[in-house]
């Protein structure tokens, strides 16, 4: 048999091991075999990966596209752009876009504009307000990959439900079989320190950061586990940011809550110092924690178990909504979130090189984990035959700096990683075998990406 595309001349890399001079055949956009090289069968197009590691696509479950309504910030094709340059082949949207995404009609808009526009593979969630507690089984109907409640003030100023609502909603949720993920701070928490800072004229990038203390961060965790061990929920922390949190979530997870984390690069690598390095670039919510907290992170979070998953958390934001010309102004003044889609599988594989984790552990957390976590498994996330051939790439060797925002492709580019010096690099991404970014341009076509049907 002649196949459509083979890669070889590469390392494959699953959870549970890895292979060394293999590769793998594709048909009509799915696996039919992962072999040692001189097993594979010819192909009409080869992809020689040059010895780097080919691992299943990376699954990105944290991203902020902006559209619709946003698009100055961001949009599906240039979101899903920036994706295939970072190895990343399947992302999801957060709901905090204008209108939000609340009801089925506004649901099958974002997925509508991603069809048309993406180059990788998406799905979306959809926001739980006190307004549409009655649209869960619509939304669920409608092909929602799952729900989000913020239960601090973030970017968008979605207001939370009430405590009896969140209730509800999880009971809601858990008729679905979806799970119900989280913003984790708790309101009323930030928003007294929040004025209190600004009513003292506390204005630098630092005060932000303090105005969102861990305890707020921790306590949120620790209600909604408690309120999911009353529903019986399956309930996901996003952007889990300290190691108190991570430790709230291993509480949880020995009390037998289905209670599943991600963190993000952005905390695993920097720590609050940052805030005085590069000021506003660095604002973030939940902000980047000390350095103790950073390493408690690591310690209950990574090599405890307590993190599931990594993500991005990608928020692009303009230069002038990132106060970019003034990075240590009024802090008040500029918005938090920054990109990160091109930088995730660089700074998890320098971690890697560092001895912090395995190129397995990064596979599981990566790409396994999240599609598992989120109901796409084994379609993405694997490498079995008769799924998507999804493949991330990369040189696990190669050393870099990324100099400047312009190398990215996000509409908007401002992240504090500029200047940061790396080990690994993807060089090829392939989704559903089609080679979509390759010899550090991205070559796929706006509209190949395709919504992922999820039970």
């Amino acid at each position: 048999m002649t196949a459509d595309l083979v890669v070889r001349n590469c390392t494959v890399v699953t959870p549970a091991g890895r292979t060394p001079d293999a590769g793998v055949a594709v048909e009509d956009g799915t696996i039919t075999a992962v072999a040692r090289g001189d097993r594979l069968p010819d192909a009409e197009r080869v992809l020689d990966a040059d010895g780097g590691v080919l691992a299943p696509g990376v699954v990105d479950c944290h991203i902020h596209n902006r559209e619709p309504g946003l698009e100055y910030k961001e949009d599906w094709e240039s979101a899903t752009r920036a994706a295939a340059a970072g190895g990343v082949t399947t992302v999801v949207g957060m709901p905090n876009t204008d209108p939000v995404i609340d009801r089925p009609e506004r649901l099958e808009l974002k997925y509508e504009r991603g069809e048309a526009g993406a180059h990788v593979d998406f799905q979306s969630y959809a926001v739980v307000t006190s307004e549409n507690l009655e649209a869960i089984p619509d939304l669920d109907d409608a092909g929602v990959l799952g729900y989000k409640i913020f239960l601090g003030s973030t970017v968008g100023d979605v207001p939370p439900p009430t405590d009896g609502e969140i209730l509800e909603a999880m009971e809601r949720i858990g008729e679905t079989g979806k799970r119900l993920g989280f913003h984790e701070e708790n309101g009323e928490i930030i928003d007294y320190y929040t004025e209190r800072f600004q009513a003292d004229g506390r204005n630098d990038p630092i005060d932000h950061s303090h105005s969102r203390p861990v305890i707020a961060e921790q306590e949120a965790v620790e209600r909604m586990v408690t309120f999911a061990a009353e529903t019986d929920a399956s309930i996901h922390m996003f952007h889990v940011s300290s190691g108190s949190a991570a430790e709230a979530v291993a509480r949880g997870k020995e009390r037998g809550v289905d209670v599943t984390a991600e963190t993000t690069p952005h905390y695993l690598w920097f720590t609050e110092e940052v805030m005085h390095e590069k000021g506003n670039v660095a604002r973030i919510q939940p902000p980047i924690r000390d350095a103790d907290e950073r390493e408690r992170l690591w310690e209950v979070g990574i090599d405890g178990g307590a993190i599931d998953c990594v993500a991005t958390d990608h928020a692009p934001h303009t230069p002038e909504e990132k106060k970019v010309d003034d990075p240590f102004g009024n802090t008040w003044e500029a918005t938090s979130g920054f990109v990160g889609l091109e930088t995730e599988v660089p700074v998890v594989l320098s971690f890697v090189d560092r001895g912090r984790l395995t190129l397995e552990e990064w596979v599981r957390r990566h790409s396994t984990r999240p599609a598992q976590v989120w109901g796409m498994y084994p379609e993405k996330g694997s490498l079995q035959i008769g799924t998507d051939a999804d493949f991330t790439i990369v040189d696990p060797d190669e050393e870099w700096t990324l100099e400047s925002s312009d190398e990215l492709h996000s509409k908007n580019c401002v992240t504090p990683f500029v200047g940061e010096s790396f080990v690994g690099k993807p060089t090829a991404t392939v989704v559903r075998g089609e080679v979509v970014y390759e010899d550090g341009a991205v070559v796929g076509e706006p509209g190949y990406g395709t919504r992922v049907d999820v039970d």
